[in-house]
């Protein structure tokens, strides 16, 4: 397991070229997660990469290269993905001239069946406080849209003029929950439909002159690296639109669900086999064979995570009442996950090796929140050494108080 895409020369040398802090991505590393984790997946499964994990104009250009398509959660997203150009005929999000997946699918519109009214585009747009303006921008794009609620159809049915199928967010009654509640678990939750209240909405929905849901959307699980538990969830999901289109007659195109898909943060934790989820969806796939449209995953971590690094230096060492601080150029303005999970990224010290010592990372700001984790660094690090954070492709910079106490925003450097 290789938890840095780049090695301590490239490091160093990254670092004297742009200043630190800085964050660094590597195309090719980004490549190959896209292409191992297409190439495991059975077919009619469409990627449709997270943007909120990393909105880079670079990797969102080279995942567009390799047919993803994009899961947008905001305007500002949703622009990023507009600057693509991205060619409207995609249904299955592998290449601009595959209709299904990676392992010897049809090819082209005809070999579908489907009319081209289903070929709804690339972009998927969530959220759950869609503006008004937002819908607007998403219908002029051919988004597909995840619905959270009654007020997302209203709306748009209003701004339609034409028919149009929309996708429902549901947050399900069961599941499993998430040992740090990011997004999932089965409790109140501000996402979607309760599972409980479709019937109601269906009903409501039925009454609409424009919108028809075809869809389903649920995301219940953040950074799961446990194949069988993803699959747990997916089978609850497929188990849940079986019921949808047996008792309301619901005539789904598409079953999104969601993202979650995990990667490791340090040596001795597993990586998610997606040899054995893709196996897992293929089977789902034959038990629910009433199921002719397509499914969606939203991997936004497991794509970008492993292609990016943080470079800081250390500023000061101190001892206190028993802890060893290392004080950085950069803090939770930069890396906010480990204040958010309490699980830090990987980190070393640039060419240094020898015995280790627990220590505390501390950041530059005027808060006792700013720690990015207790980890073990050498006995004999000092000021001015240079530290490499991995694994931070996602969720590190996108994720960031960048514009907290003003301190300077850190460049991103592209390695193609």
């Amino acid at each position: 397991m290789n938890l840095f895409p780049f090695d301590d020369a490239t490091c160093s040398v990254l670092a004297e070229a742009h200043g630190t802090p800085v964050f660094a991505y590597h195309g090719p590393t980004a490549e190959a997660q896209f292409q191992q984790l297409r190439a495991a997946l059975p077919e009619r499964v469409r990627l449709a990469y997270a943007v909120k994990a990393n909105s880079h104009p670079e990797l969102l250009k080279r995942f567009a290269s390799l047919g993803a398509s994009f899961d947008c959660a905001s305007i500002g997203e949703l622009r990023r993905v507009a600057e693509l150009a991205l060619p409207q005929d995609v249904v299955s999000g592998l290449c601009p001239e595959t209709t299904w997946g990676a392992r010897g699918g049809r090819r082209g519109s005809e070999a579908t069946g489907r009319s081209p009214s289903f070929m709804t585009g690339r972009t998927f747009f969530a959220g759950p406080g869609k503006r008004r303006e937002e819908l607007q921008l998403a219908l002029q794009m051919n988004v597909r849209i995840q619905a959270e609620g009654w007020e997302d159809l209203a709306r748009l049915d209003e701004i339609s003029t034409t028919e149009l199928a929309v996708n429902l967010r549901v947050h399900p009654a069961t599941g499993v929950e998430e040992g740090n509640r990011i997004i999932g678990g089965v409790g109140p939750s501000a996402f979607g439909i309760d599972e409980e209240q479709l019937p109601e909405i269906l009903a409501r929905a039925a009454s609409l002159r424009h919108v028809r849901i075809r869809g389903i959307h649920v995301f219940a699980a953040s950074n799961q690296r446990d194949a069988q538990q993803l699959l747990a969830t997916h089978r609850m999901v497929l188990e849940m639109a079986a019921r949808l289109h047996r008792e309301h007659g619901l005539e789904l195109q598409q079953i999104d669900l969601g993202g979650g898909l995990g990667v490791a943060y340090s040596a001795d934790q597993t990586e998610l086999d997606v040899e054995a989820l893709g196996q897992g969806l293929g089977q789902l796939q034959r038990e629910h064979s009433w199921f002719k449209g397509e499914l969606i995953l939203e991997p936004g971590r497991f794509l970008a995570a492993p292609c990016g690094i943080y470079l800081a230096r250390v500023i000061r060492i101190k001892e206190s009442r028993g802890t060893r601080f290392a004080i950085l150029e950069g803090g939770i303005n930069h890396l906010l996950r480990p204040l958010l999970t309490g699980e830090p990224f990987p980190v070393r010290a640039i060419g240094k090796s020898g015995p280790m010592i627990h220590t505390t990372l501390a950041g530059p700001l005027c808060t006792s929140l700013d720690r990015l984790g207790e980890v073990n660094l050498p006995v004999d690090l000092a000021p001015g050494d240079l530290l490499a954070f991995g694994r931070v492709g996602a969720y590190g910079f996108s994720e960031g108080m960048t514009h907290f106490l003003s301190h300077p925003v850190p460049p991103e450097i592209w390695v193609a």
